[in-house]
């Protein structure tokens, strides 16, 4: 372990010279990149350096101790039984700081949500999802900027799109990928009966650029007049914009914006990151065929978390974890559940001893 020590302060100490090298300044993305791995290092050796001290510690008095006599010899062994607790301690927090990193660590999130089965019920359970995740972006100070929301007629959301920015946005919305249950008594029944409805939630990790070069030839757009509920136009020009990515058929339209170049930006930016999310999909899978129901995988068509509204309920079945705060959680406090499914990734890893540092979902 001293000896990852040695390399990550060799690492750290040629990404503190690029990060003041202007040819590095002037790129963002190698700026960003370098951002993220010297903010990694840091969190490393800040257990590492008082490792390496510890066992400096040791050595020098493992080789006094033998010519000590009286108490300062029963002073030098209670120190060593002190340093070797403290080493194993330390090494245990390397050991998980050291556990292959997600590479969309510090990236910003597009999160995506979509009313799926239970009609306009399901939209406005949308609504209270994107509410649930703006409430708790606010509690980490995370800037959220809308990038598209089409509103249903009673108004929920038929879909909803934010960009979330925040250096541990992605570690923690990327659990909340999947598809989000509902049981509850919806506004539109008459006779109180409980229904289950749900949502859909896609949280992709934004790319850039650089990482997913589009070629114009292969994509088709398409522009047209954006549209409220109920389908009536919202504006009198042909500001809305449909992307098509021809070789996967991926296709992105946004409407929000009154110009069509607005618009067509914020398609591509989501176009990228939905193809990121793929290349990154697959290259998991060659990896490890394990990993495939990693916790944060995201999959749209796993149910991953039931909101039940009359037992003020909220079950998470990946973890199998039942929390009687579902009001609180929909108020934003979801530190809780994310916290343990933090957990329950490092255990998985610490037990597959997985040695690569290609792992991630979204």
């Amino acid at each position: 372990m001293l000896e990852q020590v040695r390399a990550l302060e060799v690492e750290y100490s040629e990404i503190e010279s690029q990060l003041a090298d202007p040819e590095v300044i002037k790129d963002s993305d190698r700026l960003q990149s370098a951002g993220r791995r010297f903010k990694e290092l840091e969190a490393v050796l800040v257990v590492g350096r008082p490792l390496s001290d510890a066992h400096g510690d040791l050595d020098a008095a493992q080789e006094l101790v033998d010519s000590a006599e009286g108490e300062d010899r029963d002073q030098l062994r209670a120190e060593i039984v002190g340093l070797e607790a403290k080493i194993i301690h330390l090494e245990g927090e390397l050991r998980n700081l050291l556990l292959p990193q997600d590479p969309n660590n510090g990236r910003r999130v597009i999160v995506e949500i979509r009313g799926a089965e239970g009609g306009e019920e399901a939209n406005l359970f949308a609504r209270d999802l994107h509410e649930m995740y703006l409430a708790f972006a606010a509690t980490h100070g995370w800037a959220v900027e809308p990038l598209e929301a089409r509103e249903s007629d009673m108004g929920g959301f038929s879909e909803v799109m934010v960009l979330v920015k925040g250096d541990d946005a992605w570690t923690r919305l990327k659990y909340e990928g999947g598809v989000h249950r509902v049981q509850r008594v919806p506004v539109t029944e008459s006779q109180g009966r409980i229904h289950t409805s749900s949502a859909t939630v896609s949280v992709l990790p934004e790319a850039d650029e650089i990482e997913v070069e589009l070629d114009e030839n292969e994509l088709q757009i398409d522009v047209y007049r954006a549209s409220g509920p109920g389908g009536q136009s919202v504006n009198t020009t042909d500001s809305a914009v449909r992307i098509t990515h021809k070789p996967t058929g991926l296709v992105v339209s946004m409407q929000d914006e009154k110009s069509q170049l607005q618009n067509k930006t914020k398609a591509l930016r989501v176009l990228r990151s939905r193809l990121l999310q793929i290349e990154q999909e697959r290259q998991m899978s060659e990896a490890s065929e394990a990993r495939r129901g990693q916790i944060g995988g995201g999959g749209r068509s796993e149910k991953i978390r039931t909101y039940n509204f009359k037992e003020n309920r909220v079950t998470d079945h990946r973890i199998g974890l039942t929390l009687h705060k579902l009001d609180r959680i929909l108020a934003g406090e979801l530190d809780e559940v994310t916290d343990l499914l933090l957990a329950a990734e490092r255990t998985r890893q610490l037990a597959e001893g997985l040695d690569d540092r290609s792992y991630g979902g979204a």
